[in-house]
């Protein structure tokens, strides 16, 4: 029994053992890494890492996991030893590392370099053998005067920035097209070498100092100073811009007129409808050639007397009912087309003339109805493609009836209207309805009779309803002929 009882605790003793040299084996198997505060340090690993990743004082540095890569990224933050660990894809520990950060003169100031400047895009800082250098392009030119600031509290660091010439090329386009705005059409702007250089012909030298105030505006901030200083940006001493103009004595030419085509559209709509509904009852007793006759005679007493034959008949003994419904509409489209210099006034008029005649024989008289479409608009270009349009239309339309009815209709206005857009600028709506009692379903005259009575009974209701729009649509065009080609396409002749 006591051998027994010591054979355990040997076994035990054993097992312990076993497990603390396990422990041991395992601290001797850390690999250390040396990182420096404020720079990178790549793992390369012979595995692909699990996203899950023990660092045990995630003060002292920050991880970034690359699977596809099957690298770990480490960045120093703070001097200091901590352990990492890593995991494979089926979570077993692959490799452990003891990292070691520490803190030099230059990764501080790459550090405060970089809480500075992390604001700033296109900024690549760190260190390159002994030496903190801040690199790369400046995107947004108000970027530059900072880091310029920030950079001469610094001046043991390597200046390698520079303007993005993806920027410059900005810059250029937008002082190109503020200069040729202030009608210098034949000045252009481009980058050579990071300088723009501004070309053409101006008219004096008065131009010349106009567009050089425009390229002023224009450059960057603190640019001027970056390229002249030889601690800045550009170690380089050369002007931001060359002004290459040259002048001629010639008058300027004054710009051609705009033009305008001008499109006014009139359309009428009429819309009639009539409903009637009338009761006529007149019976008549038709004449014959006999006759009866009553009278006294000479002794007091009456005598009756006949001739011929007694007979009468009675027409339209039965009522006549009628109903009868009508409806009906037209539509008039008068348009005029006119193209005219700004501030001209275009006019365009079309008349039709329709003849008719009142009375007969020695009484008649003659008359015309006048019919057509008489348009005057004044255009003046505005800001952003808008038209100032002073406008008189003036519109009339004959009926069909003898005499014939004029219908005028005048638009006199100002408004205000995008190049090829359409605008009502005017309108009027007339509905007229009557009603009538008893005065359509009187009998006919009666040739042969006399009508035992006369019973009428009617009702007529009658609506109309008129309506005019007036439409004006500008466009400014380069030339006259503009269209041409499509009004010769609808005239074009063709054949079988």
């Amino acid at each position: 029994m006591l051998n027994k009882f010591y054979s355990l605790i040997f076994v035990s003793f054993f097992s312990l053992c076993l497990l603390a040299q396990d422990e041991v084996s395992k601290e001797e198997t850390l690999k250390e890494i040396d990182v420096v505060v404020g720079l990178e340090k790549i793992i390369k690993l012979d595995f692909v890492p699990n996203s899950v990743v023990k660092l045990a004082n995630e003060n002292l540095a920050s991880y970034q996991i690359v699977p596809s890569k099957k690298e770990v990224l480490l960045t120093g933050l703070k001097a200091g030893e901590t352990t990492l660990t890593l995991r494979d894809t089926a979570g077993d520990i692959r490799a452990r590392y003891l990292v070691k950060v520490t803190a030099s003169d230059q990764s501080k100031v790459v550090v405060q370099l970089k809480e500075l400047l992390s604001d700033v895009e296109g900024l690549e800082i760190g260190i390159k053998g002994d030496s903190v250098f801040v690199g790369g392009q400046i995107v947004v030119p108000s970027d530059i005067g900072k880091v310029v600031v920030i950079l001469d509290k610094y001046p043991d660091v390597l200046r390698l920035v520079e303007l993005s010439p993806q920027t410059q090329l900005i810059i250029a386009r937008k002082m190109q097209e503020e200069i040729q705005k202030s009608n210098f059409k034949d000045v252009t702007v481009r980058v050579v070498n990071g300088s723009f250089w501004v070309e053409g012909v101006v008219g004096s030298e008065d131009d010349i100092k106009r567009v050089e105030q425009i390229v002023n505006a224009y450059l960057p901030d603190q640019i001027q100073n970056l390229a002249r200083r030889a601690d800045a940006v550009q170690s380089i001493k050369k002007r931001p811009y060359e002004i290459l103009l040259t002048f001629s004595s010639k008058p300027k030419q004054e710009p051609l007129p705009k033009l305008f085509k001008l499109t006014a559209q009139f359309v009428e709509l009429t819309k009639g409808y009539d409903r009637l509904f009338s009761f006529t009852w007149t019976p008549t007793l038709g004449t014959g050639d006999g006759s009866i006759a009553i009278g006294k005679s000479t002794s007091g007493g009456v005598t009756t007397s006949s001739t011929g034959a007694l007979s009468a008949t009675i027409s339209n003994l039965f009522p006549k009912l009628n109903s009868a419904k009508s409806a009906g509409h037209a539509r008039i489209v008068e348009s005029g087309v006119v193209v005219v210099k700004e501030n001209v006034a275009g006019s365009i008029k079309k008349t039709t003339t329709i003849p008719y005649q009142i009375g007969n024989t020695d009484n008649a008289k003659a008359g015309a109805a006048v019919a057509g479409f008489d348009m005057n608009i004044t255009p003046t270009m505005l800001q952003e493609e808008k038209i100032n349009l002073k406008i008189v239309i003036h519109v009339s339309s004959a009926s069909g009836d003898n005499p014939p009815q004029t219908l005028d209709n005048t638009v006199d206005t100002t408004v205000i209207v995008k190049s090829q857009e359409s605008a009502v600028i005017g309108g009027v709506v007339t509905n007229k309805t009557s009603t009538d009692f008893d005065k359509d379903g009187v009998p006919l005259a009666i040739a042969d009779g006399v009508p035992l009575f006369s019973f009428v009974k009617s009702k007529k209701y009658s609506t109309s309803r008129t309506q005019f729009v007036m439409f004006v649509t500008p466009e400014l065009i380069e030339s006259a002929a503009t269209g041409a080609s499509d009004i010769e396409r609808k005239f074009r002749k063709r054949s079988r």
